[in-house]
């Protein structure tokens, strides 16, 4: 029997459809993983349909059911057409539940079959992220297609506001069955124990985040190298990340050779156990994002998360930032492309230990101001008829 049919009919079945998930990393895994904890608890019947992974990459605790679909999880035409078979495949089942896609991968497939009302399930909600608007909306034929998805969809979520502007100016459908649903600590992060003061020689400055230039390190490790050379002497700059497409990292490191005095180390992609160690030993956290292409930065868990550890957090002003970091309050916001800007944001931190102390508790409170079961029960409430 189909994974669709044993579902649980007394409950509303919930089947959330992505390439995203554990043990993928980043943001929108994050997210879709925290969605149905939230949603399985709320008392929803949660089955999670994902890329194949490793047999060993499962956790014991999920509260939902967990289907592995045979493609890697690309955005490419090949994912798009094997997700689109397994959807025609168990299409009965489906049509009589919520289809959740909260990213753009089955969104493309989705967006294949809508045309043919015996695939159309009988509520879709969709989470858009801020990257898929714009290219989305770039080609004209996938606008078309989008604005299609948009008006069959029962209900739509961003993570901020600056995404539900950007969503509404391109896709003005979405206006009357648009709502947002923040993100907020992963479960692990729910209880952060506070940080010992203890007197240290150097100041570290940590970014967590996959290497790319959207992510800014370049940019923080530009603006540290010019502080003066007292400065720089008390200063580390931790990375974490996996290298992503491209020599980014090649210039990461070339450029952190051109300083001795300024000592730059490189972590790579750590376990989460690893990488709370390390939120615990820093004292400032930097991610410089800045807008790619039509790559852009929607919310940024990860800024919640440095805060939880008490850290203060150093930003640019760009995208949906500003709904995760409070400028003044529990950070320093930048415009971007103001590296003198930057540098001075630095050094007002470094050299003001009470700030710091400051800026950290207030965003320890701030980065427990979310909730994933309010955002689940925004995304599944009843309401909107589908259309």
């Amino acid at each position: 029997m189909s994974a669709v049919a044993t579902a649980n009919l007394g409950a509303e079945p919930v089947f959330l459809i992505t390439h995203e998930f554990y043990p993928k990393r980043g943001g929108i895994a994050t997210f879709t993983e925290e969605i149905a904890r939230a949603s399985a608890a709320l008392g929803y019947d949660v089955e999670v349909w994902a890329q194949s992974a490793p047999a060993e990459a499962e956790k014991a605790d999920w509260p939902f059911r967990l289907r592995r679909l045979p493609l890697k999880g690309t955005h490419d035409l090949v994912c798009q057409l094997r997700l689109a078979r397994e959807l025609i495949r168990h299409r009965r089942g489906l049509r009589h539940a919520t289809v959740y896609l909260p990213e753009p991968g089955p969104m493309l497939a989705m967006m294949m079959l809508q045309f043919f009302q015996s695939f159309r399930p009988r509520r879709l909600v969709l989470t858009f992220h801020g990257s898929e608007i714009l290219k989305f909306a770039g080609s004209p034929w996938r606008r078309w297609l989008s604005r299609r998805l948009i008006r069959h969809a029962t209900r739509i979520s961003t993570l901020s506001n600056y995404t539900q502007e950007l969503l509404l100016s391109h896709f003005p459908e979405a206006a009357d069955r648009i709502t947002l649903t923040p993100g907020a600590l992963r479960s692990d992060f729910a209880v952060v124990p506070a940080r010992p003061v203890a007197p240290k020689d150097r100041i570290v400055v940590l970014t967590v985040g996959r290497l790319h230039p959207r992510k800014g390190q370049l940019l923080t490790l530009q603006a540290l190298q010019m502080l003066p050379p007292a400065l720089r002497a008390r200063l580390e700059y931790w990375v974490v990340g996996a290298q992503g497409k491209g020599n980014y990292e090649m210039q990461l490191r070339a450029a952190a050779a051109e300083r001795a005095d300024l000592t730059v180390r490189f972590f790579g992609n750590i376990p989460d156990e690893e990488l709370s160690e390390l939120y615990e030993r820093a004292d400032i956290f930097a991610m410089t994002s800045v807008n790619h292409g039509r790559s852009i930065e929607g919310f940024g868990l990860v800024y919640l998360e440095a805060a939880a550890h008490g850290l203060p957090v150093v930003a640019h002003d760009v995208g949906g930032v500003a709904d995760a970091v409070v400028d003044g309050v529990t950070g320093l916001l930048v415009p971007p492309e103001r590296p003198v800007q930057l540098a001075a944001a630095f050094e007002k931190l470094i050299h003001d230990a009470a700030l710091r102390k400051k800026l950290g508790a207030a965003g320890r409170e701030w980065a427990q101001r979310n909730c994933w079961k309010e955002s689940a029960a925004a995304l599944f409430r009843a309401g909107a008829a589908a259309p």
